[in-house]
């Protein structure tokens, strides 16, 4: 099946996005990207693509968005570009790539070229990337302002767990609560409100704690 160079353009936007950022974009971020005057639109080119086998979506997941080989249901490879994690024995060559808030949500930085050369025993498991912490509501789990958190790359985590998580483009570091009335994002300071995530809101799990540095003089 002939797709049109909107949906081409669409599949090489999503494709950079998981390069660039680890996850695939929204379809308001499709939408901004290509020019659409609304997400129905980007949600019409996305139907095609998927009928197409070119992608696969994931149900519940606001950026739940698969590149496929076309006309089957597995997964693409995607490459990931070498300032990701590069390994070197049992060392973990790992990018910062931003900040991440503990208190109120703060977007990403854009990611820079710096990078920390640690032992992978610091971790479990392995990170992808390490972020920056901002504020101090997760004190009470040993995380403070100026640490830098490992984060393993998923989409996926339990209730209870440490998470990175975005909030309508918006990242923030929280434990996550998986209850019967919604999903709230937990801090652990007693200074910071749950955050409750709305229905409306697009939400998505971006990764999983897995451990910190602190960096000397703190």
């Amino acid at each position: 099946m002939n797709i049109s160079d909107n949906q081409q353009a669409i599949l090489t936007f999503i494709a950079q996005c998981i390069d660039e950022q680890g996850v695939p974009p929204s379809q308001t971020e499709i939408a901004n990207a290509l020019g659409f005057r609304g997400v129905r639109a980007a949600q019409y080119h996305l139907d095609i693509l998927e009928q197409a086998g070119y992608i696969r979506r994931l149900p519940g997941q606001a950026r739940g968005i698969r590149l496929c080989h076309p006309q089957s249901d597995e997964d693409v490879e995607i490459p990931l570009p070498r300032t990701r994690v590069e390994s070197a024995g049992d060392a973990l060559r790992l990018p910062i790539l931003g900040r991440v808030a503990a208190g109120l949500p703060i977007g990403a930085d854009i990611p820079s070229d710096d990078f920390v050369l640690l032992d992978r025993a610091f971790f479990s498991p392995a990170p992808d990337y390490l972020l920056k912490v901002k504020g101090d509501s997760m004190r009470d789990d040993g995380i403070f302002d100026g640490d830098l958190v490992g984060i393993h790359r998923t989409q996926q985590a339990l209730s209870d767990q440490i998470v990175v998580a975005r909030i309508d483009d918006e990242i923030t570091i929280k434990r996550l609560k998986i209850g019967k009335h919604g999903i709230r994002l937990l801090p652990r300071n007693p200074d910071f409100q749950p955050i409750e995530v709305r229905p409306d809101q697009d939400f998505a799990i971006e990764g999983l704690y897995c451990g910190l540095i602190r960096p000397s003089g703190k």
